[in-house]
């Protein structure tokens, strides 16, 4: 298993992908940052490029990996580059995470971690980070590449666009609808809904800025 991704998300993915779907054959990726370590935890390998890359696919004898860098845009190329190569992105749902047996869709690619409460009726996109002890309630529609932070919580009913993050502790309250590319803020609460490229923070949550594509 590749693990897209050598910072502090990609460390806490390691027990999941070692300890709960017991792959023995694992390495990390990171052709961005300058960090010079070969290793990580000192017995895993720090992959540099693409070619590396391939040659531990082929060497493993399995091209799953999976995504662990935070940014719904950097997760999205991220997802892309490693499936050129032939990649397999890899669903991850942690045991310790509690998903509905009615009606729930999880797309290709998506993270769910411990503690997070998936009911049912719902439908989650593809390449989504739904994190630590975050709840998403009946008959909500989680858009793709959305990034969900520990302990926030999303309503019944709601609609989640593509590319949104929602900051930690945030609450989403019931039939919100939040557009594509959209910034939560952390502990916001928000009362209504919320049109696409938004900045959103307070109690209530409120519009403050534009959100670059």
């Amino acid at each position: 298993m590749l693990i897209i991704g050598a910072g502090g998300y990609a460390k806490e993915l390691l027990e999941l992908v070692e300890a709960e779907y017991g792959y023995n054959s694992i390495a990390f990726f990171d052709n961005i940052s300058n960090n010079q370590l070969r290793f990580l935890f000192d017995s895993y390998e720090i992959i540099k490029s693409l070619n590396a890359a391939q040659s531990f696919f082929k060497a493993s004898n399995s091209f799953e990996f999976v995504l662990g860098v935070g940014g719904p845009s950097n997760r999205e190329k991220l997802h892309h580059l490693i499936t050129s190569i032939g990649g397999n992105v890899k669903t991850l749902i942690s045991k310790k995470a509690t998903v509905g047996s009615y009606s729930v869709s999880i797309g290709q690619g998506t993270t769910i971690m411990q503690g997070s409460i998936i009911t049912n009726n719902i439908s989650i996109g593809r390449g989504c980070l739904i994190n630590i002890n975050s709840t998403i309630s009946h008959d909500s529609v989680i858009g793709d590449f959305v990034e969900i932070s520990p302990s926030a919580n999303i309503l019944g009913g709601c609609i989640i666009g593509d590319f949104t993050i929602i900051g930690s502790n945030a609450t989403i309250l019931p039939n919100v609808k939040i557009g594509e590319n959209c910034i939560i803020g952390a502990g916001s609460v928000v009362l209504k809904d919320v049109p696409e490229n938004s900045v959103v923070v307070g109690v209530p949550g409120r519009v403050i800025n534009q959100n670059p594509k």
